[in-house]
Parts: C-alpha cells; sequence; structure tokens
C-alpha cells in the first residue's frame, strides 16, 4: 500500500482523482515546464488523471513511489515528490512544486522523508537525482539532503546535473 509519511509542516501522501484539478492548475504553469525535465506544457485536461489512474500499479510493480506533497496547516496539495525509474537498488528522486510554495523549504523536507522511506522501506542502496542547470534551487534541495554532485548526463537532447546519495553515506548524516 502507498504509504502517507509526516513530518511537523508537509504530509506526504497517495494522490487520489480528486487532486486531479489542483495537478493540472499547480504543473501546468509554464515555469514548472521550464524548470523539470518531464512536465508538459501545455498539461491538458485528462492528463492528470491518467497519471493518478497508474500510481498503484507502479507502486504494486516496485518501478516508482509517487506522493502529493500536502501542507499540514491547511491541507493544501502544494505539489508532487517520487523516486522513480527504480530499477533493482536504484531510483530516481524527483519533484515539483506550485510557484506560491516556492523558498520555503517544503521540498527538502518532503525529500528527507522519501529518501528515508526508499533507503528503509523499498531498501534501495543508491538514490539518484537530476535538475536542469537553470534551475539551481533543485540543486540545492538534493544537497541539504546529502547528496553529492557527480556529472552532466544527457537526457533526450537535455542536460541534467547528476547528483548522487549511496545509503552508506545517507547513514552518516542521519
Amino acid at each position: 500500500m502507498i504509504p502517507t509519511l509526516k513530518s511537523n509542516r508537509i504530509i506526504l501522501r497517495p494522490y487520489q482523482q480528486s487532486d486531479a484539478k489542483t495537478v493540472q492548475k499547480l504543473a501546468g504553469q509554464k515555469i514548472i515546464a521550464e524548470m523539470t525535465a518531464n512536465i508538459p506544457h501545455p498539461y491538458l485536461d485528462g492528463m492528470a488523471e491518467d497519471w493518478i489512474s497508474k500510481h498503484v500499479q507502479w507502486f504494486n510493480d516496485r518501478e516508482t513511489i509517487v506522493l502529493a506533497i500536502e501542507l499540514v496547516d491547511s491541507g493544501s496539495l502544494i505539489g508532487t515528490i517520487s523516486i522513480t525509474q527504480i530499477n533493482g537498488a536504484a531510483g530516481n528522486l524527483g519533484y515539483w512544486l506550485g510557484v506560491p510554495y516556492w523558498g520555503k523549504g517544503y521540498c527538502t523536507e518532503a525529500a528527507a522523508l522519501l529518501i528515508e522511506y526508499g533507503f528503509n522501506e523499498f531498501d534501495l542502496d543508491l538514490i539518484y537525482a537530476r535538475h536542469l542547470p537553470e534551475n539551481p534551487a533543485s540543486g540545492k534541495v538534493m544537497i541539504k539532503n546529502g547528496f553529492t554532485y557527480k556529472n552532466d548526463v544527457l537526457v533526450g537532447d537535455r542536460e541534467l546535473k547528476h547528483y548522487e546519495l549511496p545509503r552508506s553515506e545517507w547513514r552518516k548524516i542521519k
């Protein structure tokens, strides 16, 4: 079963179909597509519903963990965090937040929760993360969570900054 994870300010929870309109509104802003490698613009009707409908199967197949980021105090859905491309003992951490929620530390907090889950419950040995060069704030989230920059990688036609966090290093900082 997809987990629910909590901290003082946020809850990471499974998505529900009722979240689709909020996802479309937040992720549909052009700047979100510009700052991420895999969110389309425009974000068309039905895309969020289709994406949400796949989460349980992805989780059950141990391919992907996708969680909604929700504020404890207001219950507002503010973004998404995931570990995708899970292949054996490694996975790719990714996230996005709606623009009104940038710069408040929510993503760093969400990443810490999901990293712990990925290592302790999914038994991953390595979590890696990538960001576009024009989105250095995403790299700061990675560094604050113990990731180390390794190199630039080409994914499709886009160059991304590649970071890694082995479980052995995470244990030292935990």
